[in-house]
Formats: structure tokens, C-alpha cells, sequence
């Protein structure tokens, strides 16, 4: 890394020392801004650069400003746990997936988060833990909906009035109307998963599920990037925020989601449930750390095998 040209080219303000100071202040808090490290570059130097020249100078050292990618919280106890149920469903083939039922809530709300920090990272370096904000998943002022996905079908989308779902309400709203319809289409072999909310692991909801033949599928804490429906939330998401004309309050945001609800084709649909082998995989290569579901569109599902072995060499 050269700050100065050959050939009579004009002369940098740094040299190639202090290009590496300037790099490693970076690295070294990657939340920082451009203006943070030309004042702490002025105070150990003495030197006054722009905001401009220390983004040049981390562009030369492979430094790029970008959004982090946000997460939930892991602990090690998470991570270890995740990569336990991996180890355990490794064998599963798409066949068995098939079977599974995948269920979900997720909030939607009128504001987005504008997400107006950057950090400075590599290139292909979007998934390493330094670069990732971890940030818990609901944000206020929002409107609750749940939904279920299985290869070849899909649930109504059902908005939780008031927004709150109780073990009862998990019952009589979900379970009963919507999840024993599909133990009856698909059989013996049906599997149910939903996650580890208070409201559904209620003696009341487990006395239900096990009256009605449902079995269901154990599943590790904080792994929302585990579950296939996540990818369909996101392109909920956009196609709402895609509307000719967008949602303006409560009740234009619910028409909104149920309207393209119904719409996402379903072939969306399956190829986000088919990725399930990769994501365990994936999941076992990184130790039990954060998958990178939200780099993919539900377009190029079918083709995250190719982000294993990349992810391989990533963490080498």
C-alpha cells in the first residue's frame, strides 16, 4: 500500500506507515467513523487529514464502508446447542424435510430502521462476528402475523389481533383451525416446528398437540436464520414495501401483507424449505454460528450449496 504515485505524480499526505495506522484503527473499532480516525490520527501524529483521504486510504487496505449484517444475540451455550441439532439432522434429506411444517410470527411495521451505521470490513467478510450486529428481532408500534410453509402448501396468513399470542390463543387461533388440517393431508409422517415462545410450550399447547398426533420438531434456541420461513418474511417484506401504493396505517398494512401473502408464488416457497440440508450444513461449518440466510433471495435458494465450501475457506 503506496500513498505516493511514480513518475512525478503528486506526493501523498500520509506514508505508507501511517496508511497501515490508519487501517488498523479501523480494524480495530470497525464502527468507527472516517472523521474518528482522522481526529485520532491528528492526535497521534500531529497530521490533519480529511474524512476523504482516510476513506481512500482504508479502500487501499481491502476496507469497505458497509451496513452490518444484523442478528439475533448468540451465547456460546446458543452456538454449542445449535450445533448439536445440526449434528443430529445432518442425515436428513430433502424427503424428510418435506414433512415438516414450518411456522413463524414476525412483526411488520409502518417505519423501517433506516440501519444508518456502517462499518468498515473486507470484501466476502459480511458473516465474521466482528462484522455482525446482533440486535433483538421485534421492533415497536408493529402489527404481529403468523404463517405456516411446507413443500407443495401454505397457511392463511392470520394477523394476531392486539399482539399478543397466549398459549390459549396459540391453540385456538393456529393449532386447531390451521396446523391439525395439514397432520390430517400430510399423515403419520407429519412434523410440526414452531420455536421456543413462552405462549408455545404451555402444558395446554403441548396436552393439544399430542390429543391431535402432532409431533413436534425440537428446536434450538435463538435460530431464526434456521428457519426456512424467515427468507419468506423478507420477501413479504419487499413486495409490501414494493406496492404501487404503499401501506399508510393500520388496516392498509394488513390488507397489504394478506394481499401479497397470497401472492408469492409457491415455488418460493419450496425452494426456501429445500435449503434446509444446506442451512444444517452450513450451520455445522460455522460451529453453530450465524448462517448467512439473508444474503440469499428466495430466487437463488436452491443455489446455496455453492456457499459452503466458500464459507469454508472464510473461516480457515
Amino acid at each position: 500500500m503506496c500513498s505516493t504515485r511514480c513518475g512525478g505524480g503528486r506526493v501523498g499526505s500520509t506514508t505508507p506507515t501511517e496508511d497501515r495506522y490508519i487501517v488498523l484503527s479501523a480494524k480495530r473499532n470497525r464502527r468507527t467513523t472516517a472523521q474518528q480516525v482522522a481526529n485520532k490520527f491528528l492526535a497521534a501524529s500531529g497530521k490533519q487529514i480529511s474524512r476523504k483521504t482516510v476513506a481512500r486510504r482504508l479502500r487501499g487496505g481491502g476496507l469497505y464502508a458497509r451496513r452490518p449484517v444484523v442478528c439475533v444475540p448468540l451465547t456460546r451455550q446458543h452456538s454449542t446447542a445449535r450445533l448439536q441439532w445440526c449434528r443430529e439432522h445432518h442425515n436428513w434429506t430433502e424427503q424428510d424435510w418435506a414433512c415438516v411444517l414450518f411456522s413463524d410470527e414476525s412483526r411488520f411495521s409502518l417505519s423501517s430502521d433506516c440501519r444508518r451505521q456502517l462499518i468498515w470490513r473486507e470484501s466476502g467478510t459480511a458473516y465474521r462476528p466482528e462484522n455482525i450486529q446482533e440486535k433483538d428481532r421485534y421492533p415497536t408500534c408493529s402489527i404481529m402475523v403468523w404463517a405456516d410453509i411446507m413443500i407443495n402448501g401454505r397457511t392463511r396468513l392470520h394477523v394476531v389481533a392486539n399482539g399478543t399470542m397466549t398459549g390459549q390463543r396459540y391453540i385456538d387461533e393456529v393449532l386447531l383451525p390451521h396446523v391439525r388440517l395439514f397432520r390430517g393431508a400430510v399423515g403419520d409422517k407429519f412434523v410440526f416446528m414452531d420455536d421456543n415462545a413462552t405462549c408455545h410450550r404451555t402444558l395446554a399447547v403441548q396436552d393439544c398437540l399430542d390429543s391431535e398426533g402432532i409431533q413436534r420438531l425440537v428446536w434450538p434456541a435463538c435460530s431464526p436464520d434456521l428457519n426456512p420461513i424467515e427468507n419468506v418474511w423478507d420477501a413479504l417484506g419487499r413486495q409490501v414495501a414494493g406496492r404501487n401504493y404503499p401501506p399508510t396505517n393500520k388496516n392498509t398494512l394488513i390488507r397489504a401483507l394478506t394481499e401479497e401473502w397470497d401472492k408469492l408464488p409457491q415455488q418460493l416457497l419450496d425452494n426456501a424449505v429445500q435449503s434446509m440440508v444446506r442451512r444444517v450444513e452450513c450451520c455445522i461449518t460455522l460451529h453453530g454460528g450465524h448462517i448467512p440466510y439473508s444474503y440469499l433471495s428466495l430466487r437463488c435458494l436452491l443455489t446455496f450449496r455453492c456457499i459452503v465450501p466458500f464459507l469454508r475457506t472464510q473461516i480457515k
